[in-house]
């Protein structure tokens, strides 16, 4: 019973002198922080930056834990530990900190996303370049966090004994190993590689309008293993990242937003065509959607009992297309209507008196 109590009377101001020695570096730790947040703060008063907002608000809380961890990872080597408990006392502040830093880069990769957000604009008509930057952009992100969240998972790994006998032992089957893992995951490298070929080259971008699958819509996300293509109805339709290099597609908008459209209305014979072309670019004129580039009325096809006329006009993007093409169909048929009813399509039978 004496020795346990002597036993306890030594280790307690051990334990009070360690709890101090961690105590005052978690403080030394956040007071870092906080001083060099303020001085971040400071500086968007006096220079506004917004890389530096944009720091200030992304790193705040990956520091707050950062900066604490790693004083007091130095101040192990104060404490009077048991060389077995100070081994894995620092083996459990190591993870955290690999943790931490994980998502510190993590965090970085998004500011630097901020950045091209705040420096090209997307809403802007022609934004040809800004989609095919931020295209690149995503995957490269979507990329790059995967290695970290990796990369971290594995130094977590190995830091345990059990973990590194375990892989010293895989590496003795690595050669048939990796021909079954190649076979295995030959459809992810496949995924992965058709990833690095769309960000890269381009076939499709971020809202590009795509005709696919016998559906209109655009691109809304492209993952590492997947796309995702709105549809005009707010459906979402989800296709493989492969499928942009495997099978063909329309893409509207590969070039430029700037698209024609077409009206076709089947008419009788009788029906005068300079009329129609003043009527159409009457319309035109007074549709803001027209973009003043293409202007033409032409008889495309001859029928048995009607004539085909098309009505070509252009526009900004593919929804101003729509709705052109709407507003002067409906319009077009109404004037026809109205002045030219004899135009409209009929059906004639011819009867003849027999003797």
């Amino acid at each position: 019973m004496d020795e346990i109590k002597e036993a306890l009377a030594y280790q307690f101001p051990e334990f009070i002198h360690n709890l101090i020695i961690a105590v005052l570096a978690l403080l030394t730790g956040y007071i870092i922080k906080v001083i060099l947040w303020q001085v971040f703060y400071v500086s968007t008063k006096i220079w506004d930056s917004f890389v530096v907002k944009a720091i200030t608000k992304r790193l705040n809380k990956p520091f707050t834990f950062f900066f604490p961890l790693f004083i007091l990872n130095i101040a192990t080597g104060f404490m009077n530990l048991d060389p077995a408990v100070r081994f894995e006392f620092k083996r459990i502040i190591g993870i955290c900190i690999a943790v931490v830093f994980a998502f510190i880069l993590i965090n970085i990769i998004k500011v630097l996303e901020d950045y091209f957000y705040h420096r090209f604009d997307l809403s802007k008509e022609n934004n040809l370049k800004e989609r095919k930057l931020k295209t690149q952009l995503q995957f490269i992100r979507k990329f790059v966090i995967s290695l970290i969240v990796f990369f971290t998972v594995a130094i977590i790994l190995l830091s345990f004994e059990s973990m590194r006998r375990i892989g010293a032992g895989l590496l003795t089957g690595v050669g048939v190993g990796g021909i079954i893992i190649g076979f295995a995951a030959q459809k992810s490298l496949g995924s992965l590689l058709a990833g690095f070929q769309i960000a890269f080259t381009q076939p499709i971008r971020i809202d590009d309008v795509l005709i696919v699958e016998g559906e209109w819509g655009r691109v809304e996300e492209i993952t590492l293993t997947y796309v995702v293509v709105s549809i005009w109805d707010q459906r979402r339709l989800i296709l493989p990242i492969t499928y942009f290099i495997e099978k063909p597609f329309q893409n509207w908008t590969r070039v430029s937003s700037d698209l024609l459209g077409t009206v076709f209305l089947n008419l009788d014979y009788s029906t005068p065509i300079p009329p129609l072309r003043e009527e159409f670019t009457r319309l035109l004129e007074e549709n803001p959607l027209w973009d003043k580039r293409v202007n033409v009325v032409q008889v495309t096809d001859s029928k048995a009992s009607v004539v085909e006329v098309r009505f070509l006009m252009s526009a900004r993007n593919s929804s101003e297309a729509f709705d052109l093409r709407c507003y002067i169909r409906e319009n077009m048929i109404a004037f026809v209507r109205d002045n030219y009813p004899s135009g409209l399509p009929k059906a004639r039978v011819e009867f003849q008196n027999t003797p």
